[in-house]
């Protein structure tokens, strides 16, 4: 059989798996190592020539052969020439700004950037002579006009991960290969299973296997894919910023992707129904998933995306911060934690417009963001459904204060 004909939820199983060159090992065994020894000189100077090839076993910090297995079925999954792993989701995200940017460059940003990557373009990129514009992230084929002389390289990240606005990325990536600009997008929302950017145009995918990759809040780790073209620079760009997945989180990562094709079809199938519940709740203002038809993005995601995951935000019917809390602090099975990806739900207040320029967060009501992990549904909505209550009773007891 073909590879190339499997469907994801085989190729998830199979690719990067070699046992017969394991003595049989399912898994690729974890390579501890620093030094890597030869047997001559010239053998040493050829792997020392080779380093930043695909594969090159050279010094521990340029990878090793679980490394590289694990690289190689992130990179079949995506479509991509090679796949660099890199010891966090930032990093990821970060590392194509580094290896491409330079004093005097342009970069375009989607306004809805993972905030920790727009802190790092604020504190580290922008004192780099780099000047950083952040644009509508619905501005789709209008971003040509945002384009200047000096711009190399437009960052997408599509659905944001707070706000959940989905871009035409085919528009944005249409524009930008017109005038030679490279173009970078974060997929961790959707992964290859959901979203393949460099079949829509996109040159680079960033995402954190930290997440749905890895699938149990346990290891960090990000991975970023290219094209031939651009493996080189990224691979070098890692090695200068002293880049190492550790092996051990790599073996977790690669362990995740087994069940990764599972594990998103339920979340996807509980998002999706604990968000439509939450639309008929009168405490819930709006809820925002591109999965939903009620989402203004809906169409895009419906045509770029083959699936939804279980991260989504609503709106709650009020602007008071004391009532929120109350609704969250009374979640029994959603944790109050950052990430996601997990196995467990998690709840999370978000604030989106003291992190914004080129728009404007106006919404009304407290925004929280809700991760559906893989518990049953019907106790998941038992307790949606009781901490929405205490809402109601916040208001209560707001009204028996004032008076």
């Amino acid at each position: 059989m073909d590879p190339s004909d499997w469907r994801a939820e085989t190729l998830v199983g199979h690719v990067g798996r070699h046992p017969e060159s394991h003595s049989g090992a399912v898994n690729v065994p974890v390579h501890r190592a620093s030094t890597i020894v030869f047997d001559k000189v010239g053998d040493i100077d050829e792997a020392k020539k080779h380093r930043f090839d695909k594969g090159q076993v050279f010094y521990g910090r340029f990878g090793t052969p679980d490394t590289f297995a694990f690289e190689d079925a992130i990179s079949q999954l995506e479509g991509g020439y090679g796949s660099i792993a890199v010891p966090s989701g930032l990093a990821a995200c970060v590392l194509p700004l580094v290896a491409f940017l330079k004093p005097g460059d342009h970069v375009l940003v989607t306004d809805a950037v993972y905030e920790p990557v727009r802190t790092s373009l604020g504190a580290f990129i922008a004192r780099n002579g780099i000047e950083v514009t952040y644009y509508d992230p619905r501005i789709g084929a209008g971003i040509a006009a945002l384009f200047k002389p000096n711009t190399r390289l437009v960052y997408l990240e599509s659905p944001g991960s707070l706000t959940f606005e989905v871009q035409d990325i085919p528009a944005i990536c249409k524009a930008a290969r017109e005038r030679g600009v490279i173009t970078v997008c974060d997929n961790t929302w959707a992964t290859a299973l959901f979203c393949k950017p460099m079949a829509l145009g996109v040159d680079i995918v960033a995402q954190s296997a930290t997440k749905f990759i890895v699938g149990h809040s346990d290891a960090m780790l990000g991975l970023v894919t290219c094209g031939a073209e651009h493996y080189r620079a990224l691979r070098e760009a890692a090695n200068w910023l002293g880049y190492h997945a550790s092996p051990d989180d790599v073996y977790l990562a690669a362990r995740g992707l087994r069940t990764l094709a599972a594990r998103l079809r339920q979340h996807q199938e509980s998002g999706l129904a604990l968000a439509s519940w939450l639309e008929t709740m009168p405490q819930v203002r709006r809820v925002i998933h591109p999965g939903l038809p009620s989402h203004p993005d809906h169409s895009i995601w419906k045509r770029d995306f083959e699936g939804a995951s279980g991260l989504f935000a609503i709106v709650l019917n009020t602007s008071s911060m004391q009532q929120a809390t109350a609704f969250i602090e009374s979640l029994k099975l959603f944790a109050l934690g950052f990430s996601w990806g997990g196995f467990e739900s998690l709840v999370l207040h978000g604030d989106p417009a003291h992190a914004r320029t080129a728009t404007q967060w106006t919404e009304e009501g407290v925004l929280v963001r809700l991760y559906i992990g893989l518990e049953h549904i019907d106790d998941l909505k038992r307790d949606l459904a009781q901490g929405l209550q205490h809402i109601n009773l916040a208001k209560i007891d707001a009204r028996a204060s004032a008076g």
